[in-house]
């Protein structure tokens, strides 16, 4: 009984910190902000290197440049919370990395585009709800970032618009 009472511990005091951001959404919506970045910058990066149009490669070198800034505001409001900034990308954005990875010349394109419209449509949403819940600062930096956001969506709209010309 012991044991189980020593593993339960154990479980709990592993997940404990994530329930605690949990019950904090300003901490919640900044760390995963933090994730989102981050798998952009990876994304980015990888449109940079392995787009085919140079669209889609000035496209990725916008998004890790901006999102690397983005990032490092998100961190040091995170510092500001007590919230420990995460170090890797979505689950969603690696496995997508892995899949894209994979592809080349215009398939690659239609792809990382088609990913990037959905990804900054969700991400906007989640930004509109945080600018509008009144979280003080944190609140501030999503608003502040969100024009950011809508022109990568656009742009991502445009290269997926011109593909399909």
């Amino acid at each position: 009984m012991r044991f189980a009472s020593i593993l339960a511990f154990m479980a709990f005091a592993s997940v404990g910190p994530a329930l605690a951001d949990a019950a904090d959404p300003p901490k919640t919506f900044v760390t995963e902000a933090i994730e989102g970045d981050i798998s952009e910058i990876m994304l980015g990066r990888l449109a940079a290197q392995r787009g085919d149009a140079q669209g889609v490669r000035d496209f990725g070198n916008m998004l890790s440049d901006d999102h690397m800034k983005a990032k490092d505001q998100m961190v040091a409001l995170a510092g500001e919370l007590g919230a420990k900034p995460p170090i890797a990308p979505t689950h969603d954005a690696q496995d997508a990395y892995t899949r894209l990875s994979g592809l080349s010349g215009p398939q690659f394109d239609s792809e990382f585009v088609a990913y990037m419209v959905k990804d900054h449509q969700e991400d906007i949403r989640k930004f509109q709800a945080e600018r509008d819940a009144g979280n003080g600062k944190v609140s501030d930096l999503a608003k502040e970032q969100l024009p950011i956001l809508q022109k990568h969506l656009k742009m991502a709209q445009s290269l997926q618009k011109q593909a399909s010309d």
